[in-house]
């Protein structure tokens, strides 16, 4: 028996992670809070963290510049507040102030997470941009930040 041909059971938090992904993709606003609850519940941490996390970020994308946002990220924090990555992840979308033109810090955005730093490299103003073409925490943040700020200069 070939065991390339042999059908493999997917691994249960596999499937439980795809229906967190499904359900939280279709929640409501009113059933955000308690479905991100039972999720992180789950026994595998990790893979609800994850979950959620890929929630969080969809979900801000959508809403960042709405002004449903603030209280969305006030709600997201009260239910994530014991998990540090999740509450580390909504504080960083947080300060969209760079996107929207607004003051930011520039010490904060150099010792943000990478996650951010390669956010901002890629779409941000072209102060941050410098900054983080000089002092982005990897090689492929300020490459990115360079290119970003080169294709700017282009249109």
């Amino acid at each position: 028996m070939n065991p390339y041909e042999a059908p493999q059971q997917e691994p249960a938090e596999h499937v439980r992670f795809a229906a967190y992904l499904s359900e939280l993709a279709q929640v409501t606003n009113a059933e955000e809070t308690s479905l991100i609850t039972k999720g992180l519940g789950d026994p595998d941490r990790t893979m609800a963290q994850s979950a959620v996390l890929r929630h969080l970020d969809r979900r801000a994308t959508d809403l960042h510049l709405d002004p449903a946002f603030e209280p969305w990220t006030r709600a997201m924090a009260q239910v994530t507040a014991d998990y540090p990555l999740l509450v580390r992840r909504l504080q960083e979308w947080a300060p969209s102030a760079i996107s929207l033109g607004r003051p930011w810090n520039p010490a904060a955005l150099l010792e943000s997470s990478d996650w951010l730093q390669r956010k901002t490299a890629a779409t941000a103003s072209t102060e941050a941009l410098r900054l983080l073409a000089q002092g982005g925490r990897t090689k492929r943040i300020r490459n990115t930040a360079r290119t970003t700020l080169e294709q700017q200069s282009n249109h």
